[in-house]
């Protein structure tokens, strides 16, 4: 006769519901017994790589959970304080606790606004979350067509930024900090400062910005360039509910994990996307990584329930894709370890090419909510042959 245990549904809690925690919470519905909650200070998903788009007012950014979900997932909205390792509860700033029997910890990543640089903080905009890309919106509606943007970060967040500004005739300035687009190939470098020139953008390739001011910016040399809107895209930091929780993380805030994404002090925790360290070497924050790590952590809280050894990672990288404006970019092709080749598509075709990645990382979420388990990713991308070997806590059973 069956026992009213086998019975119980294990409880998984998801903290975070971007690319990694929303794909994560659709593919835990392998297992019928399994209790699904997604907590996520928003009612709405967030494509994180259109908020440029958004800002520039050329496009949508969010999407209802309710399309993108399976029905038998809970959805809560609120934000996670503190995980309770030893009492097994998820403390939400509301007050709630919930229960659980495992972790998926996929909170993301947020703006890295530097206090060393006078300013930042009072009177430059970031565009890595929808709050902050919403009242950048709404001060650059305010401003004069004419008046002066600068961009500060040549990445890739920045250059998108930039590039979607100048084309709806924006006066931008792109401040790189060293050299611009420093992820791609030489030759696609090349193409993107050739767009940019182009459109207008005055590229700024090692100005340093040590200062913000409400007017302008000021350079390590001294000179001070007019800005009536500055806008801070140089660098990711991750929120600090790990650290909080009082678990390991990385010099960043990323939660440490073995090679199964598990947590290296409670195997009950398993990391997925930009917060994730395992081994201590992250792979590079974007939707390309977070989704193939969603599906993995997973399976690694599938196989610990199901009492199996879990698999280590393994997935690579097939390059990246940066739009210029809504007609153009680059598609850079790399080798598995995410190293460039000097190959590259530019263009229209790449603007094609870069809609249809933006489109397929809600479909991915859409089509494993229709069948958990349907993802697949690129493999064979290295990782340390030595795994992280830290002693970690083991759960009871």
């Amino acid at each position: 006769m069956s026992t009213h245990e086998d019975h119980t549904p294990h409880k998984v809690v998801v903290i975070g519901g971007g690319y990694a925690g929303a794909l994560a919470a659709n593919h835990l519905r392998m297992r019928a017994d399994v209790d699904i909650t997604l907590v996520n200070p928003r009612p709405e998903f967030v494509e994180r790589i259109r908020l440029h788009q958004f800002v520039a007012g050329t496009g949508e950014a969010t999407v209802d959970y309710g399309t993108l979900l399976g029905e038998d997932i809970q959805l809560v909205v609120d934000s996670a304080t503190r995980i309770d390792t030893a009492a097994r509860t998820v403390r939400l700033a509301s007050g709630r606790a919930l229960d659980y029997d495992y972790v998926i910890y996929a909170v993301g990543s947020t703006a890295a606004i530097p206090s060393s640089v006078p300013g930042t903080a009072e009177f430059a905009f970031d565009i890595a979350e929808f709050e902050s890309a919403q009242r950048l919106r709404a001060r650059l509606a305010e401003l004069p067509p004419d008046a002066p943007v600068t961009v500060v970060g040549g990445g890739l967040t920045g250059i998108e930024t930039a590039a979607e500004l100048a084309e709806r005739g924006r006066r931008v300035a792109l401040a790189c900090g060293r050299i611009l687009a420093p992820s791609l190939s030489a030759p696609g470098r090349r193409s993107v400062a050739t767009w940019l020139s182009r459109h207008g953008v005055a590229v700024l390739e090692a100005a340093v910005v040590s200062e913000v001011r409400p007017e302008g910016v000021v350079f390590a040399d001294g000179a001070v360039r007019a800005s009536a809107l500055t806008i801070w895209t140089a660098g990711f930091g991750v929120p600090e509910l790990a650290a909080a929780s009082g678990l390991r993380t990385d010099a960043l805030g990323r939660l440490f994990t073995d090679e199964t994404l598990t947590s290296v002090d409670d195997d009950r925790i398993v990391a997925a996307g930009d917060a994730a360290a395992p081994s201590g070497r992250p792979l590079r924050m974007s939707s390309q990584a977070a989704q193939p790590l969603g599906a993995q952590a997973a399976n690694t809280v599938l196989s610990r329930i199901a009492g199996t050894e879990p698999a280590v990672i393994d997935q690579a990288f097939t390059g990246s894709c940066v739009s210029l404006g809504r007609r153009a970019g680059i598609r850079q092709l790399a080798r598995k370890d995410d190293t460039t080749v000097n190959l590259y598509i530019a263009g229209r075709m790449a603007a094609v090419i870069k809609e249809a990645t933006c489109k397929l990382g809600v479909s991915r979420i859409r089509r494993e909510a229709r069948k958990p388990g349907s993802s697949f990713w690129p493999k064979g991308g290295p990782r340390p042959e030595q795994p992280a070997s830290a002693p970690r806590g083991v759960a009871s059973p």
